[in-house]
């Protein structure tokens, strides 16, 4: 089976080579890791030992009885990173205290990862599924539980672990439509995955179906919710929000529209809806985009740049890490990758900051979210057509984006809690293993 399943992974890479290649080279992303990838260079895992009162007495003596138990938590880039933040902390803690190694995919996930765990947890990258690499990564990491963020499943990752008898449980998990349609064509190919996975604590009930449709057992699924809204903090302050104005020289005493995680083309829409006296701070989603973006609004200030003061009033933030400071600055935020033909980007963090958050009609990748907020009037949708008219409505209007925004936090505090109920579902895994 693994020799299968390596030749068609190893032709599917030749057959697509050309496109994959190319978009690497123009995000300038092919200098990645990719010995450590391929599994040539194996992550180094430093062991962690259990507080001495958590050792029972009869196996103090025993080899390896005071090593602490392993848990793989794999986030695949800068938003599942990001999420795993506070469970990766609940697992660490007591009653667990748990070793977490948190794996990555991407490059700027894997930056990401270091900057949010530091010393506190081991960040390591996330090997492709030949099973050489994944043989090997396994060997190295030695998970007893592996937790995976929202789906990324793979056939010789998942068939592997069952060798070795580690459970797997997805986590905030989520099955797209589009991805649930595609999946479903070869569900033939893919259920054998499905059925290896120990546990899905889906982040609700379509999703939960859409996972049993695909082979996972019911009575394997739970209907968990999400942890982003765990990170949606809720706080007037955030460090570094001052500085940041400060060093691009955005004036305090103006509005200021934030537009966060942006795809191509929406910077020039939302910079068009700006009335007059207005700044405009654009995040776009992806490092590749940057150049673009700012070409996009003539007279720009780029973050990178390190120079304050902006005659046209526009900014482009082209770093990574920051875009919670920006939030904090705001006066309003329009929400990228919401008005073309993507998908939707992660409103809760700037509703957790107490801002009213525009959004267009595209958010199926966060509809759950959405129609949680939307239906508490914590969340403005609307269509391209009505943006600059709504922009201009809501800054002339304090008293209603501030019922807004307290909409938005009454339901971020009634959704918490998805994290401490994953923590729960690893700690069962943990205990149903050590009982076998």
């Amino acid at each position: 089976m693994a020799i299968v399943v390596d030749i068609a992974f190893l032709l599917f890479a030749i057959v697509t080579m050309p496109f994959w290649l190319v978009s690497m080279w123009k995000r300038g992303k092919l200098r990645t890791d990719w010995s450590s990838r391929l599994g040539w260079r194996l992550p180094q895992v430093p062991e962690k030992q259990l507080p001495e009162q958590q050792v029972p007495e009869q196996d103090v003596t025993k080899a390896g009885a005071q090593r602490a138990p392993r848990i793989l938590l794999h986030a695949v880039s800068v938003g599942e990173v990001n999420a795993a933040r506070i469970l990766a902390d609940i697992l660490a803690a007591e009653p667990m205290n748990a070793q977490v190694i948190i794996s990555v995919t991407t490059d700027t996930g894997i930056e990401r990862a270091r900057k949010v765990f530091g010393s506190r947890h081991t960040v390591v990258r996330y090997p492709f599924d030949f099973s050489w690499s994944v043989r090997r990564f396994l060997a190295a990491v030695k998970p007893d539980v592996v937790l995976l963020m929202e789906l990324e499943i793979w056939p010789n990752f998942t068939r592997l672990c069952a060798n070795r008898s580690i459970p797997i449980a997805v986590i905030n998990g989520r099955l797209s439509a589009r991805s649930f349609a595609r999946s479903l064509r070869v569900r033939w190919i893919l259920s054998p995955m499905f059925r290896r996975l120990s546990r899905v604590a889906a982040q609700d009930q379509a999703y939960a179906d859409r996972f049993e449709a695909m082979g996972v057992a019911r009575n394997r699924i739970a209907v968990t919710g999400t942890m982003k809204w765990d990170t949606a903090e809720i706080t007037d302050h955030v460090d570094g929000a001052e500085e940041l104005a400060q060093e691009m020289g955005i004036d305090r005493s103006m509005p200021l529209i934030v537009a966060g995680s942006t795809a191509l083309g929406e910077e020039t829409l939302i910079s068009e809806a700006c009335p007059e006296g207005v700044q405009l701070l654009c995040a776009p989603r992806k490092p590749e985009w940057f150049d673009q973006t700012s070409r996009a609004m003539p007279g720009s200030v780029r973050r990178s740049e390190k120079r304050a003061g902006s005659g046209s009033g526009r900014f482009v933030l082209d770093t990574i890490g920051e875009l919670r400071k920006a939030y904090a600055l705001a006066d309003l935020v329009v929400l990228g990758r919401t008005f073309g033909n993507l998908h939707g980007s992660d409103m809760m963090e700037p509703a957790g900051l107490g801002k009213v958050v525009i959004v267009g009609p595209r958010v199926d990748d966060f509809q759950s979210t959405a129609d949680a907020l939307i239906k508490s009037g914590g969340l403005v949708q609307i269509s391209a057509e009505n943006l600059r008219a709504t922009i201009a409505e809501l800054l002339a209007d304090p008293k209603r984006r501030e019922q807004i925004a307290s909409s938005a936090r009454d339901v971020i505090r009634k959704e918490q809690g998805a994290s401490a109920r994953h923590a729960k579902i690893a700690q069962e895994l943990l205990q149903n293993r050590g009982a076998k």
